[in-house]
């Protein structure tokens, strides 16, 4: 045991390449007939695909616009270059050996395991700076039943939040460093460079900013912490903007790296270098002046930004109640069914309990009690924000990898040496399933099932035909046209057939989902206004997707149920499918 313990210290590094190619390994294995048939399956990593095509073709850096969105105005999308960078380069590199069909489907495949390997070093550095130096494997066996967290990186995932949740664990690593100058410059470069791409962390980020504070309220010792800190995070967030901040993102917009942001970042920056700089001995008023920064920003943000205190989307009622309020993802974890809030939550909460134990028995080492309770800190706020929205669950999975180690490298031994054999085998066992993250995927087998009935089955079919490249192929024969089609069939459709489309589900562009979806909930006279605004060629459905739900039950006379039935008006000409085809179709008279 002690050569093994000596053999996964002393070549770690190996051993977490050796853990990253395993994965490629299974994933490529299990993603392949995914790979082979392009099947993006999320509608951003369709945009995405169709944006890294719009910047090879030669449209211009900052201009991220989707002009096969609304043309000829385009859809303007918040996004940043930086993920796409990775993409492009593995077209760029093999197209002229393997043509560009082959080459976009090896990015696809290979494009999403890069973060992975920065997740992996991440993980493994925070457990050994931590924990314990030789724990560190058990974080990636806990990482496989992490799903929601995992499956980021699996090919065909090419969307920016595998890299957002590796530059979140890089900057936990980075709190989580003894060396305190090294520490607090990898959290500050890897919080601007989660900017750089999207606001999704930015929680978990100002969490971040808080600890390097109250590091040094501690210890006036951590101000060489504090200070790398607000220099990288500072300069990096300001370089950022100049590189990656689109047309769009350099007016004071709310949900992207803006001037809004950028001037937050700069103002927090210089007060932390300023307090840094401090030579106050008492914790008390070291305390003052960190809360009296945090007041200064928090005002000049009010006071100079106040339309971004609100929802940074900035989306109207009227587009709320017609879409978002529909997005799955969106919902609380309350709204979920348990066994999906089971196991989203289960490593999160595993991982709380974790550093709670961690930290009692280390209660006596300020310096590591004081990073131990830093990297709790985002992992918290992460569980509270599940009840919010659910999308944060694979932030809050990879931030309670960790503290779910913790517990096991902990209490195991614990229960392994109970003088109760009881204790000592149940105990270990289930200390270990549930560390793991193990339990509830298992307990998974023995739950009851509920059977789906046919029209749930109907959705599931039409989901899955509609968005396949069979399912789409007869609609890319007909000549190119302008579709009018759902808001979740866009990015796809744009990304697999030459037709354009009205729009995406992206919150910028609320007046051209606002019109779909009225379009399809209203009357025909609504229907054909809406539709020859936009100067629509075809008008396309797929009847079941989980879209076509929300107009089936809420508009049981609209437009799209009218269509279903048959009742299909005299400026619409049938086009012919396939019998087969999951869509139905027809043209737009002049």
């Amino acid at each position: 045991m002690n050569r093994l313990l000596e053999f996964t210290d002393r070549y770690w590094k190996w051993i977490v390449v050796g853990v990253w190619l395993g994965l490629c390994g299974y994933f490529l294995i299990q993603r392949w007939t995914s790979i082979q048939y392009f099947a993006l399956g999320d509608t951003d990593d369709n945009l995405r695909m169709s944006q890294v095509r719009a910047l090879l073709a030669g449209q211009d850096w900052f201009d991220l616009r989707q002009y096969r969105l609304n043309p000829p105005y385009g859809a303007n999308i918040h996004w940043s270059r930086l993920v796409d960078l990775p993409l492009a380069g593995i077209i760029l590199a093999l197209r002229p050996i393997v043509g560009g069909i082959a080459a976009e489907k090896t990015a696809i495949a290979i494009a999403p395991l890069l973060p992975l390997l920065v997740l992996l070093f991440s993980l493994a550095l925070i457990v050994r700076r931590l924990v314990d130096r030789h724990a560190y494997p058990l974080v990636f066996v806990a990482l496989f039943f992490a799903g929601s967290a995992l499956n980021m990186y699996a090919p065909t995932r090419i969307d920016h939040h595998g890299w957002q949740l590796a530059l979140l664990a890089l900057a936990v690593a980075g709190i989580a460093d003894p060396k305190r100058a090294r520490g607090g410059a990898i959290a500050g470069i890897a919080s601007a460079m989660s900017l750089w791409i999207g606001l999704e962390m930015i929680i978990y980020l100002a969490v971040t900013a808080g600890a390097m504070a109250l590091f040094w309220v501690a210890d006036l010792g951590e101000r060489r912490r504090l200070s790398s800190y607000a220099v990288t995070f500072g300069g990096g967030t300001a370089f950022g903007f100049l590189a990656f901040a689109s047309y769009a993102n350099r007016l004071p917009v709310c949900d992207a790296l803006s001037p809004v942001w950028l001037s937050d970042a700069l103002l927090g920056s210089a007060l932390l270098l300023g307090l840094s700089m401090v030579e106050a001995k008492d914790w008390k008023l070291r305390f003052v002046l960190a809360l009296g920064a945090g007041i200064i920003v928090a005002a000049f943000h009010a006071l100079v930004w106040p339309h971004c205190l609100t929802r940074l989307e900035g989306i109207s009622p009227e587009v709320y109640q017609l879409w978002m309020s529909h997005v799955r993802e969106a919902r609380p974890l309350n709204r979920h069914g348990w066994q999906t809030a089971s196991a989203v939550v289960a490593i999160p909460l595993t991982g709380l309990v974790g550093w709670g134990l961690l930290a009692w028995t280390k209660r006596s080492d300020p310096d590591l009690l004081r990073r131990i309770l830093a990297v709790a800190a985002p992992g918290l706020a992460a569980i509270l924000l599940l009840l919010w929205q659910t999308r944060t669950g694979p932030a809050a999975q990879v931030l309670g990898l960790a503290g779910a180690t913790a517990l096991l490298w902990v209490a195991v031994p614990k229960a392994w040496n109970a003088k109760n054999s009881v204790i000592r085998v149940l105990g270990t066992f289930l200390l270990i399933i549930i560390g793991l993250g193990a339990a509830i995927p298992s307990a998974s087998f023995f739950y009851p099932v509920k059977k789906k009935t046919a029209y749930e089955r109907s959705i599931d079919k039409a989901n899955r035909q509609c968005a396949s490249l069979w399912g789409m192929r007869p609609v890319a024969k007909q000549p190119k046209g302008m579709v009018f089609t759902f808001v979740d069939l866009g990015p796809r459709l744009i990304t697999v057939t030459h037709h354009d489309t009205v729009t995406g589900p992206y919150h910028r562009n609320g007046d051209q989902i606002a019109d779909v979806m009225k379009a399809f909930r209203g009357g025909e006279p609504q229907a054909h206004a809406i539709v020859s605004k936009y100067r629509s060629d075809y008008v396309l459905i797929c009847p079941n997707m989980s879209t076509a739900t929300i107009f089936r039950a809420e508009a049981k006379n609209g437009f799209y149920n009218q269509l279903v039935a048959g009742k299909v008006p005299s400026w619409l000409t049938p086009v012919a499918l396939p019998k087969d085809s999951p869509f139905l179709m027809w043209r737009v008279k002049p």
